[in-house]
């Protein structure tokens, strides 16, 4: 199979392994045995890890955003559920679902991994290979225009 090895194709599975495990452990998340905050830590604590691996070097783009949030968004309406209000049954809103976390998301979560990633390479010793390419600046510029056809 052809891949690009673009960023897209990776988070694309990184969801796929993530409802890979909520389904291994979708007994846990039906059970009325189990309080809503449990099946929150379990998802915060098994689940999210499993997506976020290796986010530090993700490029969040708008597509990839909205990806994961739908990804995030579906896991938390399966652990609670629709509401009742006069009368009828309605599913949360993404507003509810947010104030639910805390505004603690996907996407802020893969930020502060990021940012601790940069903190872990400015802590680096000089020598070592990933501080010299992410200190490395091009020495000479790109001619203007169009690249000629080789």
């Amino acid at each position: 199979m052809y891949t690009d090895n673009t960023i897209e194709e990776e988070i694309k599975e990184r969801i796929a392994v993530g409802n890979k495990a909520f389904s291994a452990n979708k007994k846990i998340f039906q059970s009325k045995l189990i309080t809503k905050n449990a099946k929150l830590k379990l998802y915060f604590s098994v689940i999210r890890p499993v997506v976020t691996y290796a986010s530090e070097t993700w490029i969040l783009k708008e597509t990839i955003t909205n990806r994961l949030m739908v990804f995030e968004r579906k896991i938390l309406r399966k652990i609670f559920g629709p509401t009742h209000e006069n009368g009828s049954w309605r599913i949360k809103t993404n507003q509810e679902l947010d104030k639910i976390i805390k505004h603690k998301n996907i996407i802020n979560f893969a930020r502060v991994q990021r940012l601790g990633w940069y903190g872990h390479i400015e802590r680096m010793q000089e020598t070592r290979m990933v501080k010299a390419t992410h200190a490395w600046k091009p020495i000479s510029k790109r001619p203007m225009g169009r690249p000629k056809i080789r």
